[in-house]
Parts: C-alpha cells; sequence; structure tokens
C-alpha cells in the first residue's frame, strides 16, 4: 500500500475542503440556483486545473519566481475578491428592507424556472473559476506540496499528473455537493434573514481575503 499517497490523501482532501474564497463563491451562487452553485463548483475545479497543470509543468515556478509577475497575479485577485464581497455585502444591506418574516417568505424558484435567471449559470462558472485561478498562493502551495509526496527514485512527472488529478477529483466532489447541501436546505437558508445573514457573512469574507491579498501587494 502506497503510504505516501494515503498520506497526501487526507492532506489534500484538507485543502480542498478547508472555507475560503471559493467556498463563499459556490454557498453564495447556491442561494441563486442549484445550477448557478454547481456551475461555481465546476468554475473552481477548472482553477485547480490551471494551477495544477502550471505545477506540473513548472511554469508555477516561473511564477513564483518573478516577484512582479507574482504581485500581478496578487493584486488582480486581491481587486476581483473585493469586487465579489462588496457586491455581496450591497445586496446584503439592500435586502435589510425587505419584509423578512419567514411565514410570508415567498418560496424558492425551481433551479431551472425562469426566476432562476437565464446566463446565471454561464456567471456563476465564471465566478468560481477566476476565484480560483486568480488565487496567487495557489501556485506556492502546489510546489511546495506535490514534490513531498514523489517517493524518491520515482519519475517525477507521472507521480504530480496523478496527485494533481486527485486534487481536481476531490474538488469536483466537494464543492458540487457543498453546492446540492445548500440548494437541498434552500427552503431554510433562503429565508430573507438568513439570505441577509449568508450574503453578509459571504461578502465579508470576500472582502477581507481581497483586503489581505492587497495589503501584501502594498507591503511587498
Amino acid at each position: 500500500m502506497d503510504g505516501q499517497l494515503i498520506a497526501f490523501t487526507g492532506v489534500a482532501a484538507g485543502m480542498v475542503a478547508m472555507p475560503g474564497a471559493d467556498f463563499a463563491v459556490v454557498v453564495r451562487n447556491a442561494l441563486d440556483s442549484r445550477r448557478a452553485g454547481v456551475a461555481a463548483a465546476v468554475g473552481v475545479a477548472g482553477g485547480l486545473l490551471v494551477h495544477t497543470a502550471l505545477a506540473v509543468a513548472g511554469l508555477a515556478a516561473v511564477l513564483v519566481a518573478v516577484p512582479a509577475l507574482f504581485g500581478a497575479v496578487q493584486l488582480l485577485g486581491g481587486i476581483y475578491l473585493l469586487y465579489l464581497g462588496v457586491g455581496a455585502l450591497v445586496v446584503a444591506v439592500r435586502r435589510t428592507g425587505t419584509p423578512g418574516d419567514a411565514a410570508t417568505a415567498p418560496a424558492a424558484a425551481p433551479a431551472d424556472s425562469p426566476a432562476a435567471r437565464p446566463g446565471t449559470a454561464g456567471r456563476s462558472l465564471r465566478q468560481g473559476f477566476l476565484t480560483n485561478a486568480l488565487n496567487p498562493k495557489a501556485p506556492v502551495l502546489f510546489l511546495s506540496l506535490l514534490p513531498q509526496f514523489v517517493p524518491a527514485g520515482e519519475p517525477a512527472l507521472p507521480r504530480t499528473l496523478l496527485l494533481a488529478t486527485m486534487v481536481v477529483a476531490m474538488a469536483l466532489v466537494w464543492f458540487p455537493a457543498v453546492a446540492l447541501l445548500v440548494d437541498h436546505l434552500g427552503s431554510w437558508l433562503r429565508r430573507p434573514r438568513v439570505t441577509r445573514a449568508l450574503e453578509g457573512v459571504t461578502g465579508a469574507l470576500l472582502t477581507t481575503l481581497g483586503g489581505i491579498l492587497l495589503v501584501e501587494v502594498v507591503l511587498a
């Protein structure tokens, strides 16, 4: 039995499941509809695929080694997270004036109904992808993590490809599962007061993460 592979599975699962910007974006989109949530989840996995492909190709090392390039990605990532976070906070504030009595709250619209807003899936896919792809910490993480689980004397490329594929596969399981769980709890989560709270929490989280990235750029 490959002990290193088992150890990597645990580490990678924890890394994928750790709440952060990806989790917040998936939850927020899943509140719109099941289709939007799953689309955001697939987008996050797509962003991970980009990072793992760069790590396998060795291009991530270039990104980390060139401070200006790394700083540019960090700046873009911070701005994008701020954009999403502030947007969520604005929505939360606007909902404050909406009647919030759970008894009078309208039922959530089915994901495939007109109320689910055509085009939401594409927008959600883009949000999930960009949130992950513009995360400047990911290249550093993969460069430092993957080589540790390549046994000495074994060809690096096949093993790294296997590890990278495992990470993407875990994301394709975990994030859609989160989206489906949020949708399953939709009748409760979509109550006006709960929705306002979730929008506020995810907005605050995304804004904080974006602010941290921008501060790091300034202090670098």
